[in-house]
């Protein structure tokens, strides 16, 4: 892969940290403006089945439907769906740097996730690493520290989301053995529109031009933001992109006080420092004990 791939790459993942930043601004923004979370995670899919469907057709991958294991994708539906709700819960009660610094907390619990369920083995460099992680997630909920008081509901909201999008990553990466992307993307997609739409006729109401912007900002921002995530695998490695998700912290700080005049407090930007060098070090930890299974004769990890 030559370094145009990688660069195309990471590029792709800058705008996938870029258009999640908007979408959770815009979020902010709707529920502030009074609209529900049930509406928000329909619209999310109705509006973002937008780029999907213009995807798939300048891929013309017409068969991506097909799936021989429709119970997993029910069951990671299921917990997708979930997971959306308690984050735009999240974002709803919480500043908008407070609730995006603590959802970067998936990936420390997704090490949690995949050596209690998946039985993979962690090392201790992993677990202290995941300790000083969650020590950020602690100086962010700040306890008996300055700034403002978060609300509680907010941090529950938010934690649970950050353990919710742990457990997608468990559940993609069994799924991802036997699917191709497009196949889980749209099936959740899919999915997710009919589960949400049930509920509409319960939760769904009139809006002014301005919620009908905010809605279609979500669904497209989230859309584009999953699909130039997913683009951006296909040029470069793992290792290589996934340190760049971090600039959505970056965005939504800036977003905050473009937005709502709001500086996060110094305990979140210590917070959000020990979280990124965490999680920064579990991807170094991650990429290199796969090069040394890699080799011949494996050293040991």
């Amino acid at each position: 892969m030559d370094s145009r791939h990688g660069l195309l790459g990471i590029a792709m993942r800058l705008a996938a940290a870029t258009a999640f930043a908007l979408m959770a601004a815009l979020i902010k923004l709707a529920s502030d403006a009074g609209i529900g979370t049930v509406e928000l995670v329909f619209y999310r899919f109705a509006f973002g089945f937008i780029p999907l469907a213009i995807w798939i057709a300048l891929r013309r991958d017409w068969g991506a439907w097909r799936t021989q294991r429709p119970g997993a994708h029910i069951g990671r539906a299921a917990l997708g769906l979930l997971t959306m709700a308690l984050t735009f819960g999240a974002l709803a009660w919480l500043p908008l740097a407070e609730a995006t610094t603590i959802a970067f907390a998936a990936p420390l619990l997704s090490v949690v996730l995949s050596a209690t369920i998946l039985r993979e083995p962690v090392g201790r460099y992993r677990w202290s690493a995941v300790a000083a992680g969650l020590l950020g997630v602690v100086i962010v909920m700040r306890p008996g520290g300055g700034g403002a008081p978060l609300a509680p509901i907010g941090l529950a909201l938010a934690v649970a989301g950050a353990l919710g999008v742990a457990g997608v990553t468990i559940t993609l990466r069994q799924i991802g053995r036997t699917e191709g992307t497009a196949t889980v993307v749209l099936w959740f997609t899919g999915l997710s529109l009919v589960a949400s739409g049930l509920l509409m006729p319960f939760f769904g109401e009139a809006h002014d031009l301005d919620g009908w912007l905010l809605l279609a900002g979500v669904g497209i921002a989230g859309g584009l933001g999953q699909l130039f995530m997913t683009t951006s695998l296909r040029y470069a490695s793992v290792s290589r992109v996934v340190p760049f998700d971090y600039v959505q912290i970056v965005w939504a700080v800036l977003l905050a006080w473009l937005l709502w005049r709001t500086e996060p407090a110094p305990s979140t930007l210590l917070g959000a420092a020990v979280i990124v060098a965490s999680g920064l070090f579990t991807l170094y930890r991650e990429h290199k004990l796969g090069r040394e299974r890699a080799r011949p004769t494996p050293v040991g990890a």
